[in-house]
């Protein structure tokens, strides 16, 4: 097992990253948070929505193996009961680094996609948010990195 920082500084080291989950409608989504975030911090980022054209101004992929070259990593942002099928998705496309999603609510945490996803060579961060921490990292992202670290939300290994 990694320490959560170590996981979450290899995850964020990937420049070309894939959202699932960002909708149309950014209010209250985590998935747009995140996806807005890497996109103002320098990463080539790229939304996943099956029924989007369009989010946040930028073009939207139906699924991931529909983005052009590829991705080094995965955000799911949706809810929890699609992340096995992200994580297959991953899976066939080589991807081999996964963050799912989790804030103070149940978020896209899916143990048994986490669990499959490990068993197939994918590191898996099952839980917290990839602007708690690195370089996309805020003084409120910080603060609840914390609290929510209490509760279990943000593992402390990986």
């Amino acid at each position: 097992m990694a320490r959560i920082k170590d996981a979450a500084s290899e995850f964020l080291g990937h420049r070309r990253i894939a959202v699932t989950g960002v909708s149309r409608d950014p209010r209250g989504h985590g998935a747009n948070v995140v996806y807005k975030r890497l996109r103002d911090r320098g990463y080539e980022v790229y939304a996943v929505n099956p029924n989007a054209e369009e989010v946040e101004g930028d073009r939207c992929y139906h699924q991931l193996g529909a983005i052009p070259d590829g991705v080094e990593a995965v955000v799911i942002g949706t809810r929890p009961e699609l992340a096995q099928t992200t994580m297959h998705e991953c899976a066939e496309l080589g991807i081999k680094h996964v963050w799912m999603h989790r804030g103070p609510g149940p978020g896209s945490v899916s143990e048994p996609a986490a669990q499959w996803g490990r068993q197939h060579g994918i590191a898996v961060i099952d839980g917290g948010c990839p602007c708690m921490f690195g370089p996309t990292a805020d003084l409120g992202h910080t603060a609840m990195r914390v609290v929510l670290g209490m509760s279990g939300n943000v593992p402390r290994e990986v």
